[in-house]
């Protein structure tokens, strides 16, 4: 059996969403990206629960998946979902508008955006929302695992 756990047994309800966007760039600039914040998701989480990459479209066109805390990677040119949230998720960390992070702890649908001007400055934004913004996503929508007490 695979331990990846993206596609066998994937459960909606149990998963949080990181989402790249299903363009060709995003696919090799942000793709490795969402990949690493999954790893740092996954290590967070409750048993039972995973987090899972996929692209805007597979999860625009889906509502069961929107309804999920949601990470979206990449900037609006190239990622739709981070194009709807630019103008209604508030900024949390910007850096000359090259580097940002956009975030809603408290939302009914919770969601987060990270991106940058170029792949350097996406992967500045991850890392600033996964070392400032990540727990604190993750303990409001109780899914932080109790081994951080």
């Amino acid at each position: 059996m695979s331990s990846s756990g993206d596609q066998a047994g994937f459960e909606p309800e149990n998963a949080v969403l990181i989402v790249v966007g299903a363009h060709l760039e995003a696919e090799r600039d942000d793709r490795p990206i969402a990949y690493a914040l999954r790893e740092r998701v996954r290590a967070r989480l409750p048993k039972g629960q995973d987090a899972t990459v996929c692209t805007d479209v597979w999860y625009l066109n889906n509502e069961e998946l929107r309804a999920r805390p949601t990470i979206s990677i990449g900037p609006p040119r190239v990622n739709a979902l981070a194009a709807y949230l630019a103008d209604r998720l508030p900024s949390v960390y910007v850096v000359d508008d090259r580097c940002i992070v956009q975030a809603d702890f408290e939302n009914d649908e919770p969601a987060a955006s990270c991106w940058g001007v170029n792949p350097r400055q996406t992967i500045a934004a991850v890392e600033a929302f996964a070392s400032r913004f990540l727990d604190e996503f993750m303990r409001r929508q109780s899914l932080l695992a109790d081994a951080e007490g």
